[in-house]
């Protein structure tokens, strides 16, 4: 894709040569973004120069120490290009240059993908890499994407970014953690490689997931979810790899499972943490050498497909609890997000809001209506113990009911005597201190338990996962608290 330069007039390949910077920044491009670009070869550095001189204000440069001395000036730099080469350890280089310009945009300009060079790159703040080889336009967007106005403090603003993902789903984001985290999984999808995402539920780990995937080269190809969870484990087997003809009772014909039917794509494993320990050996076989058996055979197949599992557990503890194989998590984990809770980033509730609301309209047929100032408010100041969904489902009762007082009512932080689940004061005179003490916990714990129901849409083995609770044990606790989604409609 790069144009061979080979020719370049007075210019051996072999040079080692620093550009002066007067060659490439005249007076009247002082106005231009200023685009520094290191790469040490020099055919490619004079392609740039002629592909991008005239939009941008160029500073190239063939030698480390001509680039480093550049950064420690006080002149302006909008953006960095960095070539980076195999073979060659970048982490003294990029060090120097986080210490120098802490929050100039860097771009790495690279031949490799692989998973040490990926994680350097991320931990050090890069935000894109374009991959060798590549043409004059895939560096122009590369540095526009990067050219934000600034605040005056250095620092890129985090203006809202809505991604369309597919008809019914977008990446939304308007904070720093938030974009960090899409600039990383951005980074992640171009090193074809497992990806493990954590977070607690309803958080938008699928979102996240599905966003890789449209990144990466698979983008065109299958993208197939399964719930670990959701699947009674005696058929999560032949549900992710298949089964043959008279496999078992009811198996009238061959069917194949999703790693088939997901060749070349991305399959997205949620609630990989529930996956029972039989299978957990199965996969791990098919993240090794890509194979695996239908059930009921013996012959072995082969398939190409990217691996992405999330799960809301700790999986230290489930390593040292021997419910997760330890070897199977180092090979999920060729790189892991985290995406934080909805609680710590708070900032994002006006967008995500709208985005719901705009989501909901066209679900339910109906005009959006608008957040007052009381509304938006009463958003940001719930914890949102269910995240995201939690959110969803306040603004579809809001879109659907038109009525913000009982929404801001049910938002609201019950008093104490609701908690308390109205038992009265007098009860100490009476059955006494430890009865009524028992009376507040049991009420502050079915607070608890609707909150986090009503979070995750009532689905009790979600909600059984947040409290980490047994599924019989919430549902006796529903039983005996006579809970149901009435209560907090």
């Amino acid at each position: 894709m790069v144009p061979v330069l080979s020719g370049i007039t007075g210019v051996p390949m072999s040079a080692s040569l620093s550009y002066p910077m007067s060659n490439f920044v005249s007076s009247s491009a002082k106005s231009r973004p200023q685009v520094l670009i290191l790469e040490p070869d020099v055919a490619v550095l004079e392609y740039l120069r002629l592909t991008l001189g005239d939009r941008y204000a160029l500073n190239l440069f063939s030698e480390e120490q001509s680039l480093l001395a550049r950064l420690n000036q006080s002149e302006r730099a909008d953006i960095l290009l960095l070539a980076l080469h195999p073979g060659k350890d970048s982490m003294p280089l990029l060090t120097e240059i986080r210490c120098a310009r802490p929050q100039l945009p860097v771009i790495v300009l690279s031949c490799s993908a692989e998973l040490r060079d990926l994680e350097m790159t991320i931990r050090l703040g890069v935000r894109g890499i374009v991959m060798k080889p590549f043409v004059g336009a895939d560096i122009e967007e590369a540095i526009e994407e990067q050219l934000v106005p600034a605040d005056g403090k250095g620092e890129v603003p985090d203006s809202p970014r809505e991604i369309p993902l597919n008809e019914t789903h977008s990446f939304v984001r308007s904070s720093k953690r938030m974009r960090d985290l899409e600039s990383q999984a951005a980074l992640v999808a171009r090193a074809d490689i497992p990806l493990l995402i954590l977070g607690e539920s309803g958080t938008g780990k699928e979102i996240l997931a599905l966003y890789t995937h449209k990144m990466s080269s698979r983008s065109q190809n299958t993208f197939l979810k399964v719930n670990c969870a959701a699947v009674p484990a005696d058929l999560l087997e032949s549900e992710l790899f298949g089964y043959e003809q008279g496999a078992f009772t009811g198996a009238v014909k061959t069917k194949p499972g999703k790693f088939e039917v997901c060749s070349g794509g991305t399959i997205f494993l949620d609630e990989i943490g529930e996956m029972p320990a039989l299978l957990q050996a199965k996969l791990l076989q098919v993240l090794q050498d890509g194979t695996f058996s239908r059930l009921g055979s013996r012959n072995t197949m082969k398939v190409d497909v990217r691996v992405i599992a999330a799960t809301n557990i700790n999986m230290k503890e489930a390593m040292a609890n021997k419910t997760f194989r330890e070897d199977l998590y180092y090979r999920l984990n060729g790189f892991t997000l985290n995406i934080p809770a909805l609680r710590d980033r708070k900032e994002e509730i006006p967008v995500l809001a709208e985005y719901f609301m705009r989501k909901g309209a066209r679900r339910y047929g109906r005009d959006p209506l608008p957040f007052s100032e009381r509304l938006i408010a009463a958003l940001e100041s719930h914890n949102w113990p269910g995240n995201l969904r939690e959110l969803e489902n306040v603004v579809n009762r809001y879109l659907v009911l038109a009525d913000e007082r009982s929404i801001i009512d049910e938002l609201a932080p019950p008093p104490s005597a609701q908690v308390s689940a109205g038992v009265p004061v007098e009860a100490a005179s009476g059955a006494g201190l430890k009865a009524l003490v028992k009376n507040l916990k049991g009420g502050a714990e079915a607070a608890a338990i609707a909150q986090v129901l009503e979070g995750t849409g009532w689905n009790r083995k979600a909600a059984a996962n947040d409290l980490q609770i047994s599924y019989k044990a919430l549902l006796y606790k529903i039983k005996q608290y006579e809970l149901s989604p009435q209560d907090r409609a």
